[in-house]
């Protein structure tokens, strides 16, 4: 797939499915940063979000911090605590809101995440903005139609020391 320097890129990142997917799969941290790297190339970055969720305990501070000092424009919320003790922490529909909101001022979508609640979503900013939508995700945790539904899939399993740290 051919990429042009002028081409204006926004990376949008789910934090909880990449660092569940990391953990889970290669008992390893994602390397955001060269994600973002990766992602943009030599093209125009014109913003890049990483949505996560806070917990009432904000251990995960120093690492939003992280986030923000490699270029990531951090977005959280508080999990939610149910009565009956389940928890929820997902930022879906955030994601797809700030997609469908920029996609009129970028060229290409780089979505980092494979759960395929995002398909609608993409087959949207294709269609209707005329956006590439570009996936990065863990092959193994990502749905089989956000891979073909991509313009371009990136598979962080390939590269595991570039996108994996110890």
């Amino acid at each position: 797939m051919i990429t042009f320097s002028e081409q204006r890129v926004g990376v949008l990142v789910d934090i909880q499915n990449m660092y569940y997917s990391g953990r889970i799969i290669h008992k390893k941290k994602v390397n955001f940063k060269a994600i973002l790297e990766e992602g943009v190339g030599d093209r125009k970055l014109i913003r890049a979000f990483a949505y996560g969720v806070k917990t009432p305990e904000q251990t995960e501070e120093k690492f939003f911090e992280a986030l923000q000092k490699s270029g990531y424009e951090v977005k959280t919320k508080d999990l939610q605590v149910f009565p009956d003790g389940t928890k929820k922490g997902d930022w879906d529909v955030g994601i797809a809101v700030d997609a469908i909101k920029m996609a009129a001022k970028l060229d290409v979508i780089v979505l980092v995440s494979g759960d395929g609640d995002y398909i609608p979503l993409m087959q949207y900013l294709q269609n209707t903005f005329g956006c590439r939508v570009e996936v990065m995700a863990f092959q193994e945790s990502t749905n089989g139609k956000v891979i073909e539904e991509a313009d371009k899939y990136t598979n962080l399993s390939d590269n595991k020391k570039r996108f994996l740290i110890a």
